[in-house]
């Protein structure tokens, strides 16, 4: 290719020389005057110049290009479309498994390139990140495997791009403190893209994944507000904080189905398009069902009942609940997930409701267990301590609460319902006072529960129901239910509720139903409340409220 520049460079110069020669005579057939021809030869030894320079760069570039061969080909580049074309039985690592024990073994591992950062044009760093764990990769120029090219490569993935990478795993030789994994990095061999970012990004991923010690230190900080993050909400879940409170919300799932199908207690599934309002009052979602109304299911409560009527003992369901209550509130939601449980007892509710407390120790225990990385990661971004809880819950009747909080000066009524404000103000007397968290708040009075609700047979303003509690917050509201037909005809009588639409739920209880007691948990606050967090909406996978139905 050289040679080539030169022969026609050349030729180039020859062109112009016979042009001077042909210009030597004037228009008019005058010689030209020695200023001209000395302007002419000026003219011809630039371009010379000029023509030699340039046949000096080619042969340079070609010099160059024949001492730089991309020894990387087929090492690196944008990976075809996964269409499943094919099973390579390759074995796969995943970021939170690899450390320093792994030292000089070869791993394959997909993941986000949460940042690239070249160094000069050898060498470049890249922050891998899975799920919630990260580690460093490095690519370095060498003679046998790395070239510039595949360097300027890596260095110019986008953001968030997922790859696929084979790399040897080798101690660092300083932990690596900017990620989970420090005792341990990867040297890259291969690396290919197989989804990148096409996109601009909504917000910056290290922006969003900031905790509020860090904006105290530095205001200056860029703070993504909660209803951008909301409106890019599938990226949002990215952030490592995200990804484990989800699966934090997992595991209490998980914990609640162990430990009540340990007790013997079978899953159901009931339906959420009904007939009546399953908890009375006009909070319902009222729907088209062909030619007639039906509502949303406030709770699976009267098919519960309906299932120990049935003879099953115990049960218990995990699904979606609808209030159509317009609370703008940082823990109400329009839709949320119930814990829902419901249990016959030999002698007295308090049976039920000890079972209940267990259960929450239960979660509450394997979370600090089973769950301590996750706990970690979310606890990074907001800070909290675990909650403190002994080995029985704590029991207090509701006269016992109102006596707290009239000695801290606050002014309750003997039969009053428990605002938000008294119930955080509870929370803290009960742990200055008994050193816990977790505790339960029995005997309400009778006029704020449910018309299912058992009344106390010794003083018939208070009722067998109780509330759970977790650092001054409910978190599960329950009772024992009334099983007998003619009392359930008679509250719901001096309630003045219509009773037709209840024709079919009272009839279970005229075929004869044992006593029973149960609760319905709001899963979100569960673990909004654990987690110590300020806002139901970042517990809700994609939260729904009165004013968003969307994404």
């Amino acid at each position: 290719m050289a040679e080539q520049e030169n022969a026609a460079a050349s030729k180039q110069v020859d062109e112009i020389t016979q042009q001077v020669e042909d210009v030597i005579l004037g228009e008019d057939g005058k010689p030209l005057s020695k200023k001209a021809l000395k302007k002419l030869e000026k003219e011809l030894e630039r371009e010379k110049r000029k023509q030699e320079r340039l046949a000096r760069e080619a042969e340079e570039r070609a010099a160059r290009a024949a001492s730089e061969v991309d020894i990387s080909v087929g090492s690196y580049g944008k990976a075809k479309l996964n269409m499943s074309q094919e099973r390579t039985g390759r074995k796969w690592t995943e970021v939170r498994d690899i450390s320093e024990a792994l030292e000089g073994q070869v791993v394959h591992v997909q993941a986000r390139v949460q940042t690239s950062r070249a160094t000069g044009s050898k060498m470049c760093f890249l922050v891998l990140r899975e799920a919630t764990a990260t580690v460093q990769a490095l690519l370095q120029v060498d003679s046998e495997a790395i070239s510039k090219q595949m360097v300027k490569f890596a260095s110019s993935i986008p953001s968030e791009s997922i790859v696929e990478i084979t790399a040897t795993v080798v101690k660092p030789i300083e932990p690596v403190k900017s990620c989970s994994v420090g005792d341990a990095e990867l040297r890259v061999a291969k690396l290919f893209v197989i989804s990148d970012v096409v996109k601009l990004l909504p917000f910056s991923l290290e922006d969003a994944s900031r905790s509020e010690l860090e904006y105290q230190k530095d205001p200056t900080l860029v703070r993504v507000e909660r209803s951008t993050r909301l409106d890019g909400r599938v990226f949002d879940l990215r952030t490592p904080a995200n990804n484990a409170i989800f699966k934090i919300q997992a595991a209490v799932c998980q914990l609640f189905r162990e430990y009540l199908i340990k007790e013997g207690a079978t899953e159901i599934h009931s339906p959420k398009i009904i007939s009546t309002a399953s908890e009375g009052g006009s909070n319902v979602f009222e729907i088209t069902y062909f030619k007639r109304f039906a509502y949303l299911a406030q709770s699976p409560q009267l098919y519960k009942q309906a299932c120990i009527a049935g003879d099953f003992g115990k049960v218990f369901e995990i699904a979606p609940v609808f209030r159509a209550e317009d609370s703008n509130t940082p823990r109400h939601l329009t839709e949320y997930i119930g814990l829902d449980l419901e249990c016959a007892f030999r002698e007295h509710y308090h049976e039920v409701m000890d079972m209940i407390g267990d259960m929450f120790l239960y979660i509450f225990r394997n979370l600090e267990e089973r769950w301590a990385h996750e706990l970690q990661v979310v606890r990074r971004q907001y800070p909290s301590e675990p909650p403190k809880f002994g080995d029985k819950p704590l029991r207090l009747e509701f006269k016992d609460a109102v006596a707290l909080l009239r000695n801290a000066g606050e002014e309750v009524g003997e039969l009053d319902d428990l605002t938000t404000p008294l119930e955080k103000l509870l929370g803290e007397l009960v742990r200055k006072e008994y050193g816990t968290d977790f505790y339960m708040v029995d005997k309400f009075p009778l006029g704020i529960r449910p018309f299912y609700t058992m009344p106390d047979p010794e003083d018939s303003n208070y009722s067998n129901s109780y509330d759970f509690f977790l650092r001054g917050q409910e978190i599960m509201s329950g009772a024992q239910r009334i099983h007998d037909p003619a009392l359930l005809r008679e509250r719901i009588k001096a309630l003045d509720i219509d009773a037709t639409p209840l024709e079919d739920y009272i009839r279970g209880f005229e075929y004869a139903c044992p006593p029973h007691a149960g609760g319905g948990v709001g899963l979100e606050r569960v673990v909004m409340f654990y987690l110590g967090l300020d806002n139901i909406r970042l517990t809700s996978l994609f939260p729904r409220d009165p004013s968003r139905v969307e994404p």
